[in-house]
């Protein structure tokens, strides 16, 4: 497994982990706020300018990784311009960009563990009626780790696909890749185990 914290160090990674995701909270929720077009590109514009600042390398990490969006913003854009909603489409778009956009800056320039350790503050209070909060702790933790692990294993089968047809893939590589999610899911729960399950989740 692999971890989004960029590897290059910003002003940002200095930065408590809870202040930042109390401030993509506080940021997301206001995105939402707003109404007006120009708004949302002068937002989508500063996100943009915070990936540029830290420098070229960083700038390319982090679009490498909102690549993942394209196909959403594709389908949302096509629907709008399909409905005549243009500016709809536009709002929608820019919305989700900057928001996913916040997101993972927050991720790149946060260790996980630190994020762990905010979640497991958060929810110490569901140990107190009797609930285990690691499993939150732990599903949160999994999510960030193994998102860019499918994306890897989806990458290889569709280069896979293309060095052996001259057709573009289809929905024939869903089968695969799905076999191929099954079996890191069952692995990640075989370490589980070995490591004692939820009780020794530090050890993970």
């Amino acid at each position: 497994m692999i971890s989004l914290t960029s590897p290059v160090r910003t002003i940002a990674h200095g930065w408590p982990a809870g202040t930042k995701l109390l401030g993509l909270c506080v940021a997301t929720a206001l995105l939402f706020a707003i109404e007006s077009l120009l708004v949302q590109g002068l937002v989508f514009t500063f996100v943009s300018l915070l990936y540029a600042l830290p420098g070229k390398a960083f700038l390319v990490a982090g679009m490498r990784q909102l690549k993942l969006l394209l196909p959403f913003v594709l389908i949302v854009g096509l629907w709008h311009l399909w409905t005549n909603e243009y500016e709809l489409g536009a709002s929608i778009v820019l919305r989700i960009l900057s928001a996913v956009g916040l997101a993972n800056l927050v991720t790149m320039t946060t260790r996980l563990s630190d994020m762990v350790d905010v979640v497991a503050k958060i929810t110490k209070p569901l140990r107190w009626l009797g609930l285990n909060s690691r499993v939150l702790e732990l599903a949160i933790a999994l999510v960030i780790r193994l998102t860019p692990v499918l994306v890897e294993r989806g990458g290889q089968l569709t280069q896979a696909w293309k060095a052996r047809s001259r057709h573009a893939p289809n929905w024939r590589i869903i089968l695969p890749f799905t076999v191929l999610a099954l079996d890191d899911a069952d692995r990640v729960a075989e370490a589980l185990r070995a490591r004692g399950g939820f009780n020794n989740m530090e050890d993970i």
